[in-house]
């Protein structure tokens, strides 16, 4: 890269936020973060990532802007940078009107569908996105691939930029099939039966990633791997039926490409996800000495076995959802994201997750959003369809949680 890029972070406090900052802390002159955009929830942190990257402009998404502010001011003091005062964008609409700063890379490491208008925004803006949101595209599939020009869109997921560099040992129109790996989840060999005892807190205990709860507990039921699944049609445009999903525990395959030669091509690496964040910032170059590599001069194995659909029956309901395409994938979803709060609530059993989803896109056939009258998708659509999938979870758990009840007083 020739000179530095202008960056803006959305979701800068988790995950994937702070390590795209120690990233770029790690390549000093490469870059200059000119916005960061968090929830709210971490106040304190997101004040000394602004002061850190003294960026001009801070977004956040609750109603904090005094609270921020005074957290910055705090934070400045301390290392003697007394004047700092950022520009702060406060409201629900903080990380949208951040990514629409027209900037060189907006990196999208939001958490659920909420980061759909802010990919749009920052497609729109003619910037490249750096997309870890998958949510965004999953459920605005049509609205995102008809703004995005060609590669303007870099996945961060590290499935997808596995894929993606898979890819550049190939043309499209040789690519046979596509292979997306799966770690298995922390219940991987389980069967259904086993499944119904599951808690919550043994469901945050990923194997590999430390991740926020609805990503942790997705990568459990595996309903993360059906969005990948999506995400993985939408970004490549490769049908469903030559998409495969591969049980992976230790994770050091990202994902594979397989050519109509028969021959495949694999990206490995750690089971982090700084290399994929940092791709997606620098992309098409590499930056250097960004993870450590596989150690080849120590021994080990991998191991490979197919995904058990009867006791992790997610993907397959993705892929029908995204065979359905429309509104399917938003209410996909949004029933997910209710059916995980439901759980950590005590309401929901684990299985209960994603037999809710099911019933929910069942109820969406049957329902008028989901007519041929309103196949088009829109933006308005889309979140139509978001609410009514939520209105429509809700329900089904509120009437398990009755059911409960009730089992509990006979007793």
């Amino acid at each position: 890269m020739n000179s530095a890029r202008s960056v803006v972070i959305l979701g800068s406090t988790g995950s994937i936020g702070t390590q795209a900052i120690e990233v770029i802390d790690n390549h000093p002159g490469l870059y200059e973060v000119q916005a960061l955009a968090a929830g709210g929830g971490q106040i304190d942190v997101l004040a000394q990532q602004a002061v850190h990257l003294q960026v001009p402009v801070v977004g956040v998404a609750a109603d904090v802007a005094a609270e921020l502010a005074a957290a910055i001011e705090t934070a400045a003091r301390r290392v003697n940078l007394a004047g700092y005062s950022p520009k702060i964008i406060a409201g629900t609409q903080a990380a949208e009107k951040v990514a629409e700063l027209g900037v060189d890379v907006v990196l999208n490491g939001i958490t659920g569908s909420i980061g759909l208008a802010p990919t749009l925004a920052a497609l729109r803006a003619g910037s490249t996105l750096a997309l870890a949101n998958k949510e965004s595209l999953i459920i605005g599939g049509p609205l995102v691939k008809e703004l995005a020009k060609p590669g303007q869109i870099v996945p961060v997921d590290s499935e997808h930029s596995a894929i993606a560099q898979s890819l550049r040992g190939g043309r499209a129109e040789e690519v046979r099939r596509l292979v997306v790996t799966a770690s298995g989840g922390p219940f991987r060999g389980w069967s259904k039966e086993e499944l119904q005892s599951v808690t919550p807190a043994q469901a945050l205990k990923h194997p590999n990633f430390s991740m926020g709860k609805v990503i942790t507990t997705n990568s459990a039921t595996l309903v993360n791997k059906g969005l990948e699944v999506i995400e993985a049609h939408l970004l490549f445009d490769i049908p469903y039926d030559r998409i495969d999903v591969v049980v992976h525990p230790q994770q050091q395959i990202h994902s594979m490409v397989e050519f109509h030669d028969g021959s495949t091509i694999a990206q490995m690496g750690p089971p982090r996800m700084l290399v994929p964040i940092a791709l997606g910032l620098s992309w098409p170059e590499r930056l250097t000495d960004v993870d450590e590599p596989c150690d080849w001069t120590q021994a080990s194995t991998w191991n490979f076995a197919p995904l058990d659909d009867e006791a992790f029956p997610a993907v397959q309901l993705a892929r029908q959802a995204g065979l359905a395409g429309g509104t399917y994938p938003a209410v996909y979803n949004a029933a997910n994201e209710e059916c995980v709060e439901a759980f950590h609530a005590g309401v929901l059993s684990f299985v209960e997750i994603v037999e809710t989803v099911g019933q929910v896109l069942g109820q969406h056939e049957q329902a008028d959003i989901a007519t041929k009258e309103a196949a088009e998708v829109t933006l308005d659509r889309v979140l139509a369809a978001d609410q009514w999938a939520r209105k429509a979870a809700r329900k089904i758990i509120e009437k398990s949680e009755l059911t409960g009840q009730r089992e509990e007083q006979t007793q």
